[in-house]
C-alpha cells in the first residue's frame, strides 16, 4: 500500500497570507475582529476562525467598530470604501494574485476597453474583479457564452486566478484565431497551474484520488474533476469522516491532494486515517503492529526509550562504564516531562495531532499517574548519585512543570509573558537543553562529580540532535502553532530559514563527533554516531523534496533514529 501526498497541496501563498493575517491579529490584541465574507472557501477554517472570535460580516452595517478583514478573494472596490465609511479599520487579505488583475481590469477599463472575465459568475472573487470594470465587464464560463458576446472594438481577456488551465488555453487559442486585436493575459495562479498538473500525474500512477477541501471551493472542484476526467476513481472530501473506505480497500496506491483553501493539519489526519484504517483492512495481522506504535508514540514512551539510548551513547562517548543508570533516569525524566506537558497543552494538539489529543482526553488522570510516578522515581535514582546531581534534575523538573502554567495571573499584572512557553521559541531550545543536561550532564555528575573535555562533544551532539528533532516537528506544524498563538522558532524565521539552520548544525556535529574522536577527547565511539546527523540530513532532504515519508512511518523514524544511538553504543561496546 503507498499513498503519496501531493507536493502542492493545501494552502497557497495568497490563502495562507490571509489566514496568517487573521490568526496573527487575534493572538495579537483584543480588538473586535472579522472577516467581510467567508476568509477563504474551507468550512473547517471558518469554524476555528469563528472559535477564535473572528466571525464572518454579511453586510455592511452603516455603523461598525474594530478591524475587518477584506477575504483573500477580494471584493469590489465600493465595498472597499463603505467599509472605510462605516468606522471599520480595512485590513486588506485580498490574495496578491487577484490583486494584480484587479489592476490589470482597472487600467484597462480606464481606457475604454471592456472586461471578458472567464470564471463563475457567482464565485466571490469573480464579483470582486468585475467591480473594477466600471460597468463594462462581461463574466463567462463556457464557450458558448463567449461566443454569445458581441464582438467589442477594445477587449481585454483576463481568467479567475483558479480557472481550469486547459480550459483557458482553449479560449486563448480561439481569441487570437477569432478576435486578433483583443488583449488576452495569463492570469491563472502558476499555484493552480502546478496543482492541476500534478494531480493529472498522480492519477495516472495511482488506482485512486482522495481531493481533500471545501465543496464550494472553486479550485477544489476543478482538481476533483480533473481527477475523473483522468479515469482514476475520484473522492471529493471536506474531511476523513466522509472516506468511503469499501471503495478505497482494494486500491495499492492512493493519491492525496487537496485545494488551495485546504489547511495541513487536515490533509494530515486524512492521511493518517487512511494509513491507519487500510492496514486494518489489507493487512490484519498487522493491525497490532499498527497499534502498537500509535501507542508507543502518543504515550512518548517509544521517546522515553530513545532518551534512554542518547543517554548511554553519551555516556560511552565521554568514557563512562555504567551508563545503564543514568540511562533509566533520563527516561524517566523524559517521559514524565512530555507527558505532563502533553496533558497541559492538549489545545495545541487538536489541530497538529488530534489522535494524541482525543488519547490523552480519554486517559488524562491515568496519564498523570504515570508521569508523576516515574518523575518522582527518577528523582529517587539520582539522589543516590549525589545532593548535586538531584538539585539539578529537580531544578529541570520544576521547570518542566511550569512551562504550559501562568507565573503571573492575567490581568493583574501587565506582563508581556505570563508563561514560559509566551516567550518566542522558548519551547524548542529549552527542550534541546533538557535533554542535554540530562542525557549528557547528568551522568558525568553521577560518575565522577565534576565534567571533564569529552562532556562538550557529547552534550552538543545531545542537544543538536534533540534541537533538530524538535524543531522538524515545528515546521510539519507551524499551522497547527500559529491557531494556538505558539510562536516557535519556524513561525519566527519562516521554514526555510529554520530548515537552513538545522542544516548548518547537523554538519557541525558531522565535524565535531569524528574530530572529537580523533583528537582523543572522546572514545572512538564518536566516529559511528557521526551517522546520526548524516540520517537527519537525509530526513531535511526527503521532507524538502516532499518524497512520500508522512505521518506515522516519519515520527516513529525520528525516534527511532536516537534509539540506534543507544543501540550502536552496545554494539561498540561490544566488539
Amino acid at each position: 500500500m503507498k499513498i503519496t501526498i501531493a507536493k502542492t497541496a493545501g494552502f497557497c501563498m495568497g490563502v495562507r497570507r490571509a489566514v496568517e493575517i487573521a490568526l496573527d491579529r487575534a493572538n495579537a490584541s483584543n480588538e473586535p475582529i472579522c472577516t467581510f465574507g467567508p476568509l477563504i472557501h474551507n468550512p473547517q477554517v471558518l469554524d476555528l476562525l469563528k472559535d477564535k472570535g473572528i466571525p464572518v460580516l454579511h453586510e455592511i452595517p452603516e455603523k461598525g467598530t474594530g478591524t475587518v478583514l477584506v477575504r483573500a478573494h477580494g471584493v469590489p472596490p465600493e465595498a472597499f470604501e463603505r467599509l472605510k465609511n462605516a468606522g471599520f479599520t480595512v485590513v486588506d487579505a485580498t490574495c496578491p494574485r487577484v490583486i494584480k488583475v484587479q489592476r490589470i481590469i482597472r487600467k484597462y477599463a480606464k481606457k475604454g476597453y471592456a472586461s471578458i472575465i472567464i470564471g463563475d459568475d457567482d464565485h466571490p472573487e469573480v464579483v470582486g474583479l468585475n467591480g473594477y470594470a466600471e460597468g463594462n465587464g462581461h463574466v463567462v464560463n463556457s464557450f458558448e457564452a463567449l461566443k454569445a458576446l458581441p464582438p467589442f472594438d477594445k477587449a481585454i481577456i483576463v481568467a479567475q486566478t483558479t480557472q481550469n488551465t486547459r480550459f483557458y488555453e482553449e479560449i486563448r487559442q480561439w481569441a487570437q484565431a477569432t478576435y486578433p486585436h483583443y488583449e488576452f493575459f495569463n492570469t491563472i495562479c502558476d499555484s493552480t497551474e502546478k496543482r492541476q498538473n500534478e494531480i493529472l500525474a498522480l492519477a495516472g500512477s495511482s488506482d485512486a484520488v482522495v481531493i481533500v477541501g471545501g465543496k464550494n471551493s472553486g479550485n477544489t472542484q476543478r482538481l476533483a474533476e480533473l481527477a475523473e476526467q483522468a479515469g482514476k476513481p475520484a473522492f471529493h472530501i471536506e474531511t476523513e469522516a466522509e472516506l468511503d473506505m469499501v471503495k478505497l480497500a482494494h486500491a495499492r496506491s492512493i493519491a492525496i491532494s487537496a485545494g488551495a483553501s485546504t489547511p495541513n493539519w487536515i490533509i494530515n489526519r486524512v492521511q493518517k486515517y487512511l494509513e491507519s484504517e487500510l492496514v486494518s483492512l489489507k493487512h490484519p495481522y498487522r493491525r497490532n503492529l499498527h497499534a502498537l506504535q500509535q501507542f508507543l508514540l502518543r504515550t512518548n514512551l517509544y521517546l522515553a526509550l530513545g532518551a534512554g539510548s542518547l543517554s548511554y551513547a553519551c555516556s560511552k562517548l565521554q568514557g563512562i562504564e555504567h551508563g545503564f543508570y543514568s540511562a533509566i533516569v533520563a527516561m524517566m525524566y523524559v517521559l514524565a516531562m512530555h507527558i505532563l506537558n502533553h496533558l497541559t497543552a492538549i489545545h495545541s494538539a487538536v489541530y497538529n495531532d488530534p489522535e494524541r489529543a482525543e488519547f490523552y482526553k480519554r486517559n488524562k488522570r491515568q496519564m498523570a499517574v504515570l508521569a508523576l510516578t516515574v518523575g518522582a522515581v527518577g528523582l529517587f535514582l539520582v539522589l543516590r548519585s549525589g545532593v548535586f546531581p538531584f538539585i539539578l534534575l529537580l531544578t529541570m523538573s520544576l521547570m518542566g512543570l511550569s512551562y504550559n502554567l501562568y507565573l503571573f495571573p492575567q490581568g493583574i499584572c501587565d506582563k508581556k509573558y505570563h508563561k514560559i512557553s509566551d516567550i518566542p521559541g522558548s519551547k524548542t531550545v529549552l527542550i534541546a537543553l533538557a535533554w542535554g543536561v540530562v542525557t549528557a550532564l547528568l551522568p558525568a555528575l553521577s560518575s565522577h562529580e565534576s565534567f571533564s573535555l569529552a562532556t562538550v562533544p557529547a552534550f552538543l551532539l545531545s542537544t543538536g540532535m534533540v534541537f533538530a528533532r524538535t524543531v522538524f516537528y515545528d515546521v510539519l506544524d507551524m499551522q497547527g502553532d500559529r491557531i494556538v498563538g505558539q510562536r516557535t522558532l519556524p513561525l519566527l524565521m519562516g521554514d526555510k530559514k529554520t530548515i537552513r539552520l538545522l542544516r548548518k548544525i547537523l554538519l557541525g556535529l558531522l565535524v565535531i563527533l569524528p574530530v572529537s574522536s580523533a583528537l582523543g577527547l572522546v572514545s572512538s565511539l564518536g566516529y559511528s554516531l557521526s551517522l546520526f546527523p548524516v540520517m537527519m540530513l537525509g530526513l531535511l532532504y526527503m521532507y524538502e523534496k516532499t518524497i512520500d515519508c508522512f505521518g506515522i512511518r516519519l515520527e516513529f523514524l525520528i525516534e527511532t533514529l536516537l534509539i540506534l544511538t543507544g543501540f550502536i553504543a552496545l554494539i561498540w561496546g561490544l566488539f
